[in-house]
């Protein structure tokens, strides 16, 4: 039997659509349950560049309208949690081969200008043979330019934002699925399977938001039984993580042979990540990966343009994710666009409002206009009110990151100043949750390797729905990134026992 009072809105899809609306939609008073197949943000949303941009390549598209909101929501989201979002400056090394240095520099003028630019740096032209940011590059690029975009923690900015939604009173269920959704007297009866054990739980929802991402079409289809004019479009984007070859923070974006833009980023400290690819995509998006030739493809766009030449066996590790793009009729995958469009379906009074396209710097400003959108259901729903408030974590004052670092290492001084840094970096000011009233190492319990204690373990099971080995050492954290095969497997094996022992 369904349970108890209707929810207002149920959400399916735990990606960063899903979990920003989420978020909105609580702070708002509304009764809200997300609901995700699987881990928090395991799809699309922890498979990106993990940037948070303007889009610098979509003026070329005539992208006007995204690239300004893009970039206003750029200082919007430093704002509102600069532990895992901050600013970087890039590097575009000019080939007078491809796109011409006025239009470039023409870009680069509206960058600076359409979105109201405040903190900031904006672009300055580079002498690649003189200023140190050239020193990596080949000797026949002697131009460049300068400017700024912002990085982003990806998954945890999925997390932050259910927590919040969790704070406000959002039930969120991961790996549970909808398995079928049918209007019943002006109203939605949805049926959720716990992909663990346990029974089929039946909720009823005055509306759907269906925030699948790559699946948006199944649920229309297959899970409410429904129809849409709209389409998504699946492109595979692809990534390679290889040694960092230059020195200095600086990333580098650099045009290859056919038009596309390649990120080389710092990443991890000492490591790169370079790409992406994008390429049409037809199969299921859970099987998504990577190609040896999308690797060749990356590692020649490196170098083209780089003194250090890339090899196939520098690649330490790679990831692929599939963009669900609004099917807007382009032909080439690059053209498609990455602004978002909603499809609302008001059928027999049980509305379901579904999500096509968006991008992670868009996602608050999505969510608030998809709330927008509903709001006619709802019309005792409180306001826009995201824009001024900080995600969990966030709550720093004059977002002053350094300053919060050094009050922590104040605060901890029995913590290497290493460790620390990455757990302000991960979690913000909700580090003292995973610290707790520890006052030694030994207190934080057992060492898995790559920074990873038993304490900060806990706190992402008990406070940050993580129940896997993956969800902890590829989402929450990178620490995969840094173990070894052997710290892995031991932590797996643990992780199992522990899992086992809640069961039990």
């Amino acid at each position: 039997m369904p349970s108890d009072a209707p929810f207002d809105i149920v959400i399916i899809g735990g990606g960063i659509n899903g979990a920003g609306i989420a978020r909105d939609a609580a702070g708002r008073g509304l009764k809200v349950l997300l609901c995700e197949k699987d881990d928090l943000a395991q799809g699309t949303s922890s498979r990106s560049g993990k940037l948070v941009h303007g889009g610098l390549r979509y003026l070329e598209y005539y992208e006007f309208r995204l690239v300004r909101e893009a970039l206003i929501e750029r200082e919007v989201l430093l704002n509102s949690a600069c532990h895992i979002i901050w600013p970087m400056r890039f590097i575009l090394p000019h080939s007078p081969l491809d796109r011409p240095a006025w239009l470039v520099r023409l870009g680069l003028f509206l960058y600076d200008h359409l979105g109201g630019r405040k903190r900031l740096p904006g672009t300055r032209t580079l002498d690649l043979r003189r200023d140190p940011e050239g020193a990596p590059i080949l000797e026949q690029y002697t131009k460049g330019f300068e400017y700024s975009d912002c990085w982003v923690d990806d998954a945890r900015l999925v997390v932050c934002n259910a927590i919040d939604a969790a704070k406000r009173g959002a039930e969120i269920l991961t790996r549970t699925t909808c398995s079928s959704a049918r209007r019943e007297n002006g109203l939605w009866t949805i049926q959720l399977h716990s992909n663990g054990k346990g029974p089929a739980r039946t909720v009823r929802a005055k509306l759907i938001i269906n925030a699948a991402g790559p699946w948006v079409n199944d649920i229309v289809r297959h899970v409410a039984g429904a129809n849409s004019a709209r389409n998504v479009r699946l492109v595979k984007g692809s990534h390679i993580i290889v040694p960092k070859f230059w020195d200095g923070p600086q990333a580098y974006l650099v045009q290859n042979h056919d038009k596309r833009v390649i990120f080389i980023n710092p990443y991890e400290g000492n490591m790169a990540l370079i790409g992406t690819t994008d390429i049409p995509y037809a199969d299921a998006p859970e099987d998504v990966a990577i190609t040896e030739s999308e690797i060749e493809y990356l590692i020649a766009a490196v170098n083209r343009y780089f003194k250090e030449k890339l090899q196939r066996a520098d690649v330490l590790h790679s990831f692929s994710g599939v963009r669900p793009l609004f099917d807007d009729g382009a032909g080439n995958p690059s053209a498609v666009t990455r602004d978002y469009v909603f499809d609302l379906d008001e059928t027999g009074e049980a509305p379901m409002l579904s999500v096509f396209g968006g991008k992670i710097t868009t996602f608050r400003k999505l969510s608030e206009h998809a709330l927008q959108k509903i709001e006619k259901f709802f019309p005792h729903m409180g306001k826009d009110w995201t824009r001024q408030a900080q995600l969990p974590g966030g709550e720093i004052e004059d977002a002053d990151f350094i300053g919060f670092l050094e009050r922590l290492r104040t605060d901890y001084h029995w913590l290497p100043r290493d460790h620390i840094q990455r757990w302000a970096r991960l979690y913000g000011t909700r580090t003292t949750l995973i610290i707790g009233k520890a006052s030694s190492i030994a207190e934080l319990g057992h060492y898995f390797g790559a920074g990873l204690y038993e304490a900060e373990v806990n706190y992402l099971i008990e406070s940050e729905w993580a129940r896997t080995a993956d969800d902890i050492l590829t989402r929450r954290t990178k620490a995969a990134l840094h173990m070894t095969q052997a710290e892995r497997a031991e932590f797996e094996n643990w992780m199992d026992a522990k899992q086992l022992l809640a069961v039990g």
